[in-house]
């Protein structure tokens, strides 16, 4: 049963990489498997030998849902943008309990000392306004891509700019409530990743998709170990003020993502409520958000004990 939940968290972290502003790290924190995640990013064979009921499974399930969800997501966000937001505003705001839990509290579930509480309300502070500053970035960057016409002619700059972008992209990726995607999309990569992915299933376009694809490929793979060892190094020697961090990163993502607040950093509140223009999309964005919500706050209160350990496995 943990094999198939591990594989079905592993396609919904897939599809929130493919997503320019949500993390597939958040969606890890959401579910309650952060710290196994980042502890399985390793070339220790022996590690992941002894991880392997996790390690395959979440493997498994990124590489589907990229790859299955890369084209669905995108249509998702052109039919119903609305109501797809709210449910990822959901998934967040149900894991904030348990996340809060980690911060203000030690590895035996006792409550930190008074004197921690100032710096980690500034820990939380901090993430809120990094991602803020994501947003606005996003404002800025977010529409400026052209998603239309054929793939890039390859060439070593293209390359080398591609892996560059997979290795900041993959760093920013470990990091709860920072888009990886939203990184690789300011860089001006994201456009040319989403369309290579479709296009490894064409004959007439599976070579140029391939070679356009490797590059990033490796990049993420270095910016993985590089940025998962750096989590592992924090969440050792300062798990509280660490998790404080991911609290305020996570809040921030939320009000960048949801409908209701996410203009209020892009264009105006007046903007958000022109999106509610009926009983319909008002009722669909309220199921969406509990259904999002209801099922984060259930899977952290229903997983296995270890997975919600303040320190690395």
């Amino acid at each position: 049963m943990d094999i198939f939940r591990t594989l079905a968290i592993g396609i919904v972290i897939g599809m929130a990489n493919v997503i320019p502003g949500v993390s597939g790290s958040t969606i890890a924190v959401v579910f309650g498997i952060y710290d196994k995640f980042i502890n399985a990013i390793t070339l220790n064979i022996k590690k992941l030998r002894l991880n392997k009921k996790f390690v395959l499974p979440i493997i498994a399930g990124m590489a589907s849902g990229v790859l299955i969800f890369s084209k669905i997501i995108t249509v998702l966000y052109e039919k119903f943008p609305v109501q797809t937001n709210f449910f990822f505003t959901g998934l967040i705001i149900g894991s904030i309990p348990m996340l809060a839990a980690l911060a203000t509290k030690t590895k035996k579930g006792m409550k930190i000392e008074k004197s921690k509480i100032a710096s980690i309300i500034i820990c939380a502070l901090i993430g809120i306004a990094v991602m803020i500053l994501f947003s606005l970035l996003e404002s800025s960057f977010g529409t400026a891509q052209n998603m239309a016409g054929p793939l890039p002619v390859f060439s070593v700059k293209l390359a080398l700019k591609i892996f560059v972008a997979g290795v900041f992209g993959a760093v920013a990726m470990i990091v709860p409530g920072i888009s990886g995607s939203l990184l690789m999309l300011i860089m001006g990569v994201y456009p040319i990743v989403i369309k290579s992915i479709p296009a490894l299933f064409l004959p007439e376009s599976f070579f140029t998709a391939l070679i356009l694809l490797l590059p990033n490929g490796f990049g993420v793979l270095t910016g993985l170990l590089i940025g998962a060892k750096l989590i592992k190094n924090l969440l050792e020697k300062a798990p509280n003020h660490a998790y404080a961090v991911i609290l305020g990163l996570l809040c921030g993502s939320a009000l960048n993502i949801c409908p209701l607040t996410k203009n209020i950093f892009q264009g105006g509140f007046l903007k958000s409520l022109s999106e509610f223009n009926g009983a319909l999309p008002i009722l669909s964005s309220a199921a969406a958000l509990i259904l999002g919500g209801a099922m984060s706050f259930l899977s952290s209160k229903f997983s296995p004990p270890e997975e919600h350990s303040e320190r690395p496995i």
